[in-house]
């Protein structure tokens, strides 16, 4: 016999991983992203700080 209840509940448990590592990706991806902007803001203040002396 099949139980409603525990259906639902499979499949949140099963949404809530999928979310889980939906977010991890994200901040990874985030951090990744960040890093990359701030050596690109970094590049341009040394190139700008070099062409003022």
């Amino acid at each position: 016999m099949i139980n409603v209840g525990d259906i639902i509940f499979q499949l949140l448990a099963f949404v809530f991983l999928v979310l889980m590592i939906i977010v991890i990706v994200t901040v990874v991806r985030s951090f990744k992203n960040r890093n990359k902007q701030l050596d690109r803001i970094e590049e341009k203040l040394d190139n700008t700080l070099k062409s003022q002396r």
